[in-house]
């Protein structure tokens, strides 16, 4: 199958942003479920927990089929479950303790233990889901085909394995700090993913993923390309500033 362009949905400001990913989180769960009975989330850092908490109101409690979800994470900092710099004591914050999601569908990757265990026994357990089909194989590759990934931008630096046989990397941040972290092949491996990209700091780095000015390598963004799914950028005003401003106003499409 042909990689499809991705989308990109404008809004005009950060709280309409966070309304319109919580209204698209809905819809592609409703499809994943009603497809195959069940769907696959996977979470990242940065301010996805938070614009998650737009999924907690009485309107989506009622409309979510939450016993159908299953929860995974996308990027891990290597620290204690209940540390601040936890993704998933982020998520369990802003999210997941604010909704019926089953506990035991709720996979986070292992905290308290060395980064390399927490990246091995975090791949044992995504490859655990796949034998059980709770989730899906890609039709062209190996690789876990998640039905939704999250990614807040800028992107960490993604390793890019020379086969899709190493599904979960461990990253040394500034030689002090590790990260456990899903590889390239099972991100573009997913049915869909999204990129979030808010305030005018990361507009000079957004401009340069639509414009495509540097080498492809020079922005991880640029490699997030799903071979048999979608992309779709969530994007504020303030991110898009400068490109507005360029020639790519005129290659917009919002939502």
């Amino acid at each position: 199958m042909e990689k499809r362009d991705p989308e990109l949905r404008l809004f005009d400001s950060s709280e309409e942003l966070s309304s319109g990913l919580a209204e698209y989180v809905h819809q592609i769960s409703e499809s994943a479920i009603k497809e195959k009975g069940s769907f696959s989330l996977v979470l990242s850092g940065g301010d996805v927990p938070k614009r998650l908490g737009k999924l907690t109101s009485s309107a989506f409690l009622k409309m979510v089929e939450w016993s159908k979800w299953h929860v995974f994470w996308a990027e891990e900092n290597v620290v204690a479950k209940r540390h601040p710099d936890s993704f998933f004591w982020q998520a369990k914050e802003y999210f997941l303790s604010k909704v019926p999601i089953l506990p035991a569908h709720v996979f986070p990757v292992s905290h308290d233990v060395p980064g390399e265990s927490a990246a091995s026994n975090y791949e044992f357990s995504i490859r655990q889901h796949v034998r059980k089909r709770s989730v899906s194989v890609s039709p062209s590759s190996d690789c876990p085909r998640f039905d939704l990934i999250l990614l807040n931008f800028p992107l960490p630096r993604h390793p890019v394995p020379g086969e899709e046989s190493q599904w979960v990397s461990l990253v040394s941040i500034d030689g002090s700090k590790e990260k456990v972290m899903l590889t390239l092949p099972v991100i573009n491996a997913a049915a869909h993913v999204a990129i979030v990209a808010s305030g005018a700091e990361v507009a000079p780095e957004f401009l340069d993923v639509m414009m495509g000015q540097k080498s492809i390598g020079s922005n991880p963004a640029r490699m997030v390309w799903p071979i048999d799914g979608k992309l779709v950028w969530f994007v504020d005003t303030s991110a898009a500033s400068l490109f507005l401003l360029g020639k790519g106003c005129a290659a917009t499409s919002g939502s």
